[in-house]
């Protein structure tokens, strides 16, 4: 019989994969790589702020990603060089967290589980939260799944179909800053992103219809979280970047059977 804080890991990478795959087949079609990586960053402004004001983790590391993302769309519409903007809010965004935290009278932060990840440690109120989390980001992306993909692929599309691109970058980025909010228990903030870019891009070597790639990042996502649980129980490796390993593992696997 399995350790109990193995099935509540299991239960809770399996959680993050459900809510990543779909957003992540979306960050990878419209290159978003640094964005996702910029809100993870600012994730550890959320922790900061959250021990500073005596809120739950969660809900502060929620707004900050939010904020952040909110705040780079809009920089976005205003012409701004996105690759230097990115760069310049993720890292000031990941230093001032780490700053504020020092400055947290009376609390001793670990900051390698908020920066690695601690999926060992999730109790049974984090697995309400992941899952909670997972639901709302699949029924926000299934939702608006035809609108999203018309606006991924051609944004004068639609516009001529009559649907407002900024809604759906808008639809993106909350989605986004949900699943930063409940993967920093699991992955940490700097393996967050790639837990949305690894398991699509495998995802697509063997897919042919969205659709499929959404599916199949899914479960490679969750293939990758029990992989990595398995390796670091059995090696005594970090399991969250362990986790991550594994899914560049199943990312060169179905890149070698693709060109087969």
């Amino acid at each position: 019989m399995l350790d109990d804080f193995l099935v509540r890991a299991g239960l809770a990478g399996i959680g993050v994969a459900v809510a990543a795959g779909p957003l992540g087949s979306f960050v990878v079609w419209r290159r978003m790589a640094y964005f996702g990586d910029a809100t993870a960053h600012a994730a550890i402004l959320g922790v900061a702020l959250a021990l500073i004001f005596s809120v739950p983790v969660t809900a502060g590391t929620l707004i900050v990603a939010l904020a952040m993302a909110t705040g780079v769309s809009w920089l976005a519409t205003r012409g701004h060089a996105m690759d230097a903007t990115l760069g310049v809010l993720s890292h000031a965004a990941l230093a001032a967290g780490l700053v504020a935290i020092s400055f947290v009278p009376g609390v001793r932060v670990d900051l390698s589980a908020f920066l690695f990840g601690d999926i060992l440690a999730v109790g049974k109120s984090d697995i309400a939260v992941i899952w909670g989390g997972a639901a709302l980001v699949t029924a926000l992306i299934a939702w608006r799944w035809s609108p999203l993909l018309t606006a991924t692929l051609s944004e004068d599309l639609a516009v001529a179909s009559g649907i407002d691109p900024r809604r759906e970058r808008l639809v993106l980025t909350l989605a986004l800053a949900v699943v930063v909010a409940v993967a920093l228990k699991v992955v940490g903030a700097l393996l967050i992103a790639a837990m949305l870019i690894v398991p699509a891009a495998a995802a697509r070597s063997l897919s042919r219809v969205p659709e499929a790639m959404a599916f199949w990042a899914v479960a490679i996502g969750a293939l990758a979280a029990l992989g990595g649980l398995a390796m670091s129980y059995l090696g005594d490796t970090p399991a969250g970047p362990s986790i991550v390993v594994v899914a560049a593992g199943m990312f060169l696997l179905t890149t070698l059977v693709r060109r087969r």
